[in-house]
């Protein structure tokens, strides 16, 4: 405890030890951080339910990138480019629209079990359309039922991104899962248009729809049983078109009213629109600019996804940091700095290359954004943040291919890949200083701290980032033996956690009971809207870790379990108080 204690109010950093120099004892803290954040994120590995979340999304990542290739190559076979267009654009408009009227529900049903209607969902349309294809049927029919596919597998990233938040106990576990579903999503937007690819050397787009129509219902079975990750209603949310509209409508007021939540929805589709001119730009640049031909295409994009692949140990890196800005900012750099290079020096040798590090930035940037969107968006509204950054990406993909045609014909496809590779950068340097306010003052959570509130029955059930918030606006109080931290009658402003010495409680001048470290008090007022209704005094030199009344009014009463327990707690106190 007393090791705690000089942590909570001095916050050192790591003793250098003995006669350890200066440089060994910065390579072994820095040895020793790079061992807690690889057992940070094999323990989320290990993780049961993780495990399978983060299976059942490998499936839909290389479901979701087989299919798509595969209903582009069926209407380029029977009408060309212009068909393939067109294909491209009547699955990804209406999916934008319908993607944050979809995502709604896993902020008003339990998220486990809209995770699972949505692979059973993908899995039906799928289906269906590997029957269409499978019988000739009419070219109206197959766009329909494709169509169908694309609105349903909108469904599953939204609320992905929703129950990480729910199911991680610690800022640490959350970045942690959320490198995890990056590598899990680089690995299936390569390995996806693999295994179609091969599918198509033997058979036709209907085997690849049918083959990911079972790999999403294995999903299904995958993410079924799931613990209950949703406790922000007491209880169900009213359904029907109007309450569908509503829930959308308070996402999209959440994205244009929050600021930070703003600036991050806005490049994270900005990053989209870049990747949809990408898509265009690989085989521009294979057959135009390098000379590689049709299949040069395949390995950019193969490099693309394989440069995410290797930059886990970068999304690795994240696990643990007070800060995401920089990385953000940092990983869309990385991201658009080689596009244009590629551009501006146009080598077969090199190309690979620099394909595959701006996928590393991408991939760095995508775990970092999302995280820091997972931060600072309210969670009662999470998943339909997520969904409307979800249509939103629908749209900007489509605007990336539509536009970058234009931009070639124009500038050249040289020219093309510096605009695409210097879009996004530009976009951070114009919202900079709204960017770097979101975590400026943010602080390192303290792990001991996070240990001490997670015993509280109260905080146990609270995510990741409600956590997070507590931790980074929480103080530390010294009481002298003697005097009084809190006093009857008076008004409620701070709830305490006891984390040295021994207070004694009193009401009326008359002795109820004594409190040591790991007790609390002062939840009665925040929670009743009463003054105080009893005295606190230190017994001896006490330290407190003191939560203003609106952040823990925020966080408690936000979240039904953490209330109900909350609840409980001031019963129980009464009732023995009396």
């Amino acid at each position: 405890m007393a090791n705690l204690l000089t942590r909570i109010m001095h916050d050192p950093r790591p003793a250098t030890g003995g006669g350890q120099s200066p440089l060994a004892a910065r390579t072994a803290c820095h040895a020793s951080l790079v061992r807690e954040r690889a057992r940070v994120v094999l323990s989320v590995a290990r993780d049961a339910t993780l495990l399978r979340i983060e299976l059942a999304y490998l499936g839909f990542t290389m479901s979701e990138a087989a299919t798509w290739m595969a209903i582009l190559v069926y209407a380029y076979g029977v009408g060309g480019a212009g068909l393939a267009a067109v294909f491209a654009a009547i699955q990804l408009v209406p999916a934008g629209i319908l993607a944050p009227m979809l995502a709604a529900a896993g902020d008003r049903r339990r998220r486990e079990v809209v995770l699972r209607v949505g692979y059973l969902a993908q899995a039906s349309t799928m289906a269906a359309t590997a029957l269409a294809l499978a019988s000739d049927a009419h070219v109206v029919v197959v766009a329909a039922s494709a169509t169908l596919a694309a609105v349903s597998v909108t469904i599953t990233r939204p609320v992905q991104a929703a129950i990480l938040p729910g199911i991680t106990h610690s800022p640490g576990d959350l970045t942690a899962a959320n490198a995890v579903s990056g590598l899990v999503e680089n690995l299936g937007t390569f390995a996806g248009p693999l295994v179609g690819g091969l599918l198509l050397l033997g058979s036709e787009p209907a085997a690849v729809f049918a083959t990911f129509a079972a790999v999403s219902m294995v999903g299904a079975l995958l993410v079924s049983r799931l613990p209950t990750v949703l406790d922000l209603a007491p209880k169900p949310a009213p359904s029907g078109p109007r309450t569908a509209l509503g829930a959308t409508f308070a996402g999209m007021t959440a994205v244009r009213t929050d600021t930070g939540v703003l600036v991050i929805v806005i490049l994270l589709a900005a990053l989209d629109v870049a990747i949809g001119a990408l898509d265009v730009l690989y085989v521009a640049a294979a057959i135009e600019l390098l000379g590689a031909g049709e299949a040069g295409a395949g390995f950019l994009y193969a490099a693309f996804g394989l440069g995410g692949i290797v930059a886990i140990g970068l999304t690795v890196a994240l696990v643990g940091r007070r800060r995401m800005t920089p990385a953000f900012a940092g990983g869309i750099g990385l991201f658009g700095a080689p596009v244009a290079a590629v551009g501006l020096a146009p080598w077969i040798v090199t190309a690979p290359i620099l394909f595959a590090a701006s996928g590393a930035g991408y991939s760095l940037a995508s775990v970092a954004g999302r995280t820091l969107l997972q931060r600072v968006a309210p969670e009662v509204v999470l998943a339909r943040v997520f969904g409307v950054l979800e249509g939103l990406s629908m749209f900007a993909l489509a605007l990336g291919s539509l536009t970058i045609g234009g931009l070639i014909a124009v500038f050249g496809v040289g020219g093309a890949l510096i605009a695409a590779g210097i879009l996004v950068p530009v976009v951070v340097v114009v919202a900079w200083l709204r960017l770097a306010a979101l975590d400026r003052h943010a602080r390192a959570p303290d792990p001991e701290a996070l240990a001490l509130l997670r015993a509280i029955p109260i905080f146990a059930p609270l995510s990741a980032p409600s956590m997070e918030r507590i931790l980074g606006e929480l103080s530390r109080v010294d009481v002298p033996a003697g005097a009084e931290l809190i006093r009857e009658g008076e008004p409620g402003d701070r709830f305490y956690v006891i984390a040295e010495g021994r207070v004694a409680v009193s009401r009326s001048g008359i002795p109820i009971r004594e409190e040591g470290p790991g007790e609390y008090v002062g939840e009665i007022a925040l929670l009743r809207d009463v003054p105080r209704t009893a005295t606190v005094t230190a017994l001896t030199p006490v330290r407190v870790i003191a939560i203003e009344r609106e952040r823990f009014l925020e966080a408690v009463t936000g979240h039904a379990r953490s209330r109900e327990r909350a609840e409980a707690v001031v019963e129980r106190r009464m009732l023995d108080d009396d």
